[in-house]
């Protein structure tokens, strides 16, 4: 989660996307969004359909190293099994 703050770019107001997000989303400049104002007021931003291959490996690296291993479940269920 972060605060990003709108700031004035000729006559409209704009939101910098930080520079890990774009990396992450392996969106570039000129690249366009889905823009949806949700009942609450949140602005959903969706990226364009092409997507980062070598993005997304990275963050599942990342995200994989913060999860704890434990017993398989698999084995869990083949021994909770009733045939």
């Amino acid at each position: 989660m972060m605060n990003l703050q709108i700031a004035k770019w000729g006559n409209s107001l704009a939101v910098r996307i930080p520079a890990d997000y774009v990396r992450q989303m392996g969106v570039q400049e000129g690249d366009m969004f889905e823009v949806r104002l949700g009942s609450d007021g949140a602005l959903n931003l969706k990226p364009p359909a092409q997507w980062s291959r070598k993005a997304f490996a990275a963050e599942m690296v990342q995200e994989t190293k913060l999860l704890p291993m434990g017993t398989s479940v698999m084995a869990q269920l083949r021994q909770e099994a009733r045939y």
